[in-house]
């Protein structure tokens, strides 16, 4: 199976370098700057008892020989257009592409672009990030991607991609709707998100002051709302995980939207939260604390866009 890593980041770097290592025929599509890094340093994965560092085969925009087999899209939301563009002649008539986003806007564009057969739902759980050097730091468990036909039919090709995951220490459980789990991810990360951007600080920062955890599981509440009124209820463990996650002591825990916004630097905010709040309105469900986060990140998006960081 010829694969293609778009991005070699925090997500797709350490699912590319495990498939890689296991063997796999794997490129990873970077930007030249990227590139530049990798073939000075190597590709290097640490953390959870893990040590990974190879010499990884890298593609830039303008020079992707394809088709592939599959196409693990690992970029954020704010580089999707362009990732399109420069992944698109590797797309042949019988490529899979797997997106790794946040939410679900992205099919729409996805199938749009690239047509409807070509497009499986995807799913990343893992707990990474870049250091100072460009490695790979793998902080906690787990190592999960979920992927499944947009419309929940068997497929051999899924099975097919599980299979290669799993032989490369990727858990990929089977997943009877991807669609719903895409949504199940979306409640857990949206509420992430408004809790670390609306109060400045970690998931244990937040839950050390009064009122910190009451606004954890209210946000919880506003996000599974959604997902139910779109026909996608949370599983009961799923949400009692999303709350003990959420309203933990101590943890260092933030999201990567989180890291974006006090760096300065523009975030996934439309995509995230922006989209959840537009569905909540389609759908008759009132999001106030959700709509305040997302107008509090479009005063940032607009501060950015207008050159005062």
């Amino acid at each position: 199976m010829r694969i293609l890593t778009v991005g070699a980041g925090a997500v797709g770097g350490f699912f590319g370098a495990r498939l890689a290592t296991a063997g796999r025929d794997v490129s990873f599509l970077v930007r030249p700057g990227r590139a530049k890094a990798l073939e000075a340093r190597g590709l290097r994965v640490a953390g959870q008892g893990e040590e990974l560092h190879l010499s990884p085969k890298l593609v830039t925009a303008g020079a992707v020989a394809g088709p592939y087999d599959l196409v693990l899209l690992s970029v954020k939301a704010t580089a999707l257009h362009t990732a399109l563009a420069d992944i698109e002649p590797a797309v042949g008539p019988d490529t899979a592409v797997v997106p790794l986003l946040n939410g679900v806007a992205h099919l729409r564009t996805l199938v749009a672009r690239l047509g409807a057969g070509a497009v499986l739902g995807g799913v990343a759980k893992v707990v990474t990030t870049l250091n100072g050097d460009g490695d790979i730091l793998r902080m906690a468990p787990p190592a999960l991607i979920l992927t499944g036909e947009l419309d929940a039919r068997p497929s051999a090709r899924v099975d097919a991609i599980r299979g290669v995951l799993a032989e490369a220490g990727i858990d990929s459980p089977a997943s009877e709707d991807i669609v719903a789990a895409m949504w199940h991810k979306w409640v857990f990360i949206s509420a992430l998100v408004a809790l670390t951007c609306l109060l400045r600080g970690t998931v244990g920062e937040v839950n050390a002051v009064p009122g910190g955890a009451d606004l954890a599981t209210a946000l919880i509440s506003e996000t599974a709302a959604v997902a139910e009124a779109a026909g996608h209820p949370v599983p009961a463990a799923e949400l009692a995980f999303t709350t003990s996650t959420l309203t933990s002591p101590g943890s260092p825990l933030t999201p990567s939207l989180y890291r974006d916004l006090v760096a300065g630097a523009p975030t996934e905010a439309d995509h995230v939260l922006t989209d959840l709040t537009l569905h909540a309105r389609a759908l008759g469900v009132a999001t106030p604390l959700l709509d305040l986060a997302a107008l509090q990140l479009r005063v940032h998006e607009h501060r950015l866009a207008a050159g005062r960081p």
